[in-house]
């Protein structure tokens, strides 16, 4: 096998590990909370779209803030409206809400 065959084998071994994260996450607000909450990671609708297949990402925020956590609406560096989540919710607990 040459070197060139190698590299194209790899790369196509890659894009196929890409596509892989497209899978739709099936409880949408409980991944929110694990994946934001504590954290200080921030999510973007577009991020969410691409990567977890969430199609209504305000709509699960708006869920979220409903329950009291404490979600942070913020600008990302592309100038997008990004989201994040604080650890302790509006009553101090860090205990999750959703399992």
């Amino acid at each position: 096998m040459s070197i060139f065959e190698m590299l194209f084998k790899t790369e196509k071994q890659m894009a196929k590990r890409k596509s892989t994260n497209l899978v739709k996450v099936k409880n949408q607000v409980s991944f929110l909370e694990r994946y934001l909450r504590g954290t200080n990671k921030t999510l973007s609708i577009a991020q969410a779209q691409a990567n977890y297949g969430i199609e209504k990402l305000t709509a699960r925020i708006s869920e979220l803030r409903a329950a009291g956590l404490n979600v942070k609406t913020i600008t990302n560096t592309s100038g997008n409206t990004a989201y994040k989540i604080s650890a302790r919710d509006l009553n101090g607990s860090r205990a999750k809400m959703f399992n």
